[in-house]
Parts: C-alpha cells; sequence; structure tokens
C-alpha cells in the first residue's frame, strides 16, 4: 500500500530544524543532480523538451555560453521574481539554481547523441522517469521548492488564481518564447505534459521523507498535500 506522507509548510528556518537533515541532504542533492542528468537525456534524445528547457535551449542558441549556465541564469533571474510575491527560498530553493546547471552541463559532457529513432525513444523515456523520480527526491526532502515551482506558488496565492492555471499560462508562455527563440518543440515536449504529473504523483509518496514540523509542537501546522 502506498504511504502517505504530507508536505509540510515550512519556513526556510524550520525545513532546517525539522530533523533527519542529513538525509535529507543527502537526497536533496541526489535529486537534483539526477534532474540534471535527466535534462540532459532528453536535451541528446533530439525528440523535444519540456517548457521550459525549450525555453533554455533557445536561449542558448543565442549567447555564447552553456545550457547550463543558460539553466543557472534563468533560475537566478527567476528567484529575483520571489521578492516582490514574498516568498521565502528554502536552502533546497538556492541549491536547485547551482546544482541543476552544474549536473546537466557534466552528462552532456559525457552524453552523445544516440542513432536511430529507437534509440532516441528509448533516452527520451528513460529521461522523462528519471526525472520524475529525480523532482520527486528533491521535493520530498522539505528543503525548499524549486525558483520556477515557487514562482507558480506565489503567483498562485497573490493574484487568487489557481494553481493549474497559472502553472499554464507560466509554461505555455516560455513555451512559446523558447519556440520563438528556435527551441526543440517536438514528441518530447508532449509526452512530458502528459506523463510528468503522473510520475510525480506515482514517486512523491513514496520518497518524502516523514517530518514534523517544529511549529508543531507548540500549535499546528498547515500542511499541503503532495500530490
Amino acid at each position: 500500500m502506498r504511504r502517505s506522507v504530507p508536505l509540510l509548510n515550512l519556513s526556510p528556518r524550520d525545513q532546517l530544524r525539522a530533523g533527519k537533515l542529513p538525509r535529507r541532504l543527502v537526497q536533496l542533492l541526489v535529486g537534483l543532480i539526477l534532474y540534471g542528468v535527466s535534462m540532459a537525456m532528453m536535451l541528446r534524445a533530439t525528440l523535444g523538451l519540456n517548457p521550459w528547457d525549450v525555453f533554455h535551449a533557445g536561449l542558448t542558441g543565442r549567447v555564447p555560453i552553456t545550457f547550463g549556465q543558460v539553466t543557472i541564469i534563468v533560475g537566478s533571474l527567476v528567484l529575483l521574481l520571489w521578492i516582490p510575491l514574498r516568498q521565502w527560498p528554502g536552502l533546497g530553493t538556492i541549491a536547485n539554481v547551482v546544482v541543476i546547471g552544474l549536473a546537466v552541463d557534466a552528462a552532456l559532457a559525457v552524453m552523445d547523441s544516440p542513432s536511430g529513432l529507437p534509440a532516441q525513444l528509448a533516452l527520451l523515456v528513460a529521461g522523462l522517469v528519471l526525472n520524475g523520480l529525480a523532482g520527486g527526491l528533491y521535493i520530498g526532502s522539505q528543503l525548499g521548492p524549486g525558483p520556477r515551482d515557487g514562482l507558480m506558488t506565489g503567483l498562485a496565492l497573490r493574484t487568487g488564481l489557481s494553481i493549474r492555471l497559472v502553472r499554464t499560462g507560466l509554461e505555455l508562455t516560455v513555451l512559446a518564447v523558447g519556440w520563438l527563440l528556435g527551441g526543440p518543440v517536438g514528441l518530447g515536449t508532449v509526452l512530458y505534459a502528459m506523463t510528468i504529473g503522473p510520475l510525480v504523483q506515482f514517486f512523491l509518496p513514496r520518497v518524502t521523507v516523514s517530518l514534523e514540523a517544529p511549529a508543531q509542537r507548540r500549535a499546528p501546522s498547515r500542511a499541503v498535500n503532495p500530490v
């Protein structure tokens, strides 16, 4: 039976005080590295990327820096948008900006594009599954959301719009801009949109670290549904 472990609504300080920190730091780092590797796998499959990576790839074709460096710069700029939204980054948020970009560049340096459609499809599907697992690992460490996730939740909170509507609007915007810049849109883009939700929903309850928020010892803490 699948266990249900809540994701707690923790402040940055409470994220570090909630216990099991060594395990959670390792899980965070592993999740972010695997996330970068999964991005490299989808890039090398050359069958289309997720909306944000279409945007990153489009920018990479216009500036003399690497894909990973573009990812880090965009993540940093997105993080600045948290300021007017009054969002507070956690340790995982900062690590997300840096580690994923370094990991994707390292993976691209040792990974070649496969020849033939069957090999491309296999690499794409493996990248999608690994992306879902990696996302579950870093989210389940409960050390703060990624910059793009925090932007989504912050906009939803400030505008009163639903998470689904805000996420759809953001991803359609970056997808359109990325495509106009020459980013690769294709089968992988469609498959990502169709499968990433179910994949994260499958993995997240299995890898989320069970915690008790420090504030719970004084008063009940608001928790959010992980799926």
